[in-house]
């Protein structure tokens, strides 16, 4: 019983240890890496647009076959119309344009009291 105890205390323990280390903070990302995640992020949905766009084709192809076998068999076919498969084209990454920083105020006009102030030439 004693061992077990003793190895029950000690997976504790480094599951403690562990769990702290995780927990550290992290110091934020740099442009250069927030860029580079972005365009990692981009390719990534642009192959998933790929991937989609070849399942089309591949269930169309599908469908065309067993439609010809339908008919060959000589039994009555009626497609449902599908919307067509778009092609994604090439992957080009534009990355996105840093706003400009806001511009200073214009400073603000004279007020209307300043100009009531001068004396009235009679």
């Amino acid at each position: 019983m004693k061992t077990s105890t003793t190895l029950r205390t000690l997976l504790a323990l480094s599951m403690a240890a562990l769990a702290s280390a995780a927990a550290a903070k992290l110091p934020p990302p740099s442009d250069e890496a927030k860029a580079k995640a972005a365009e990692a992020a981009a390719k990534t949905a642009h192959g998933n647009k790929v991937a989609d766009y070849k399942l089309c084709l591949s269930m169309n192809d599908v469908a065309a076959k067993y439609a010809a076998a339908q008919k060959k068999a000589g039994k009555p076919v009626t497609p449902t119309p599908t919307p067509p498969c778009a092609d994604p084209g090439a992957f080009v990454y534009t990355p996105p344009v840093a706003a400009a920083p806001a511009a200073a105020p214009a400073p603000a006009a004279a007020p209307p009291a300043a100009a009531a102030a001068a004396p009235k030439k009679s």
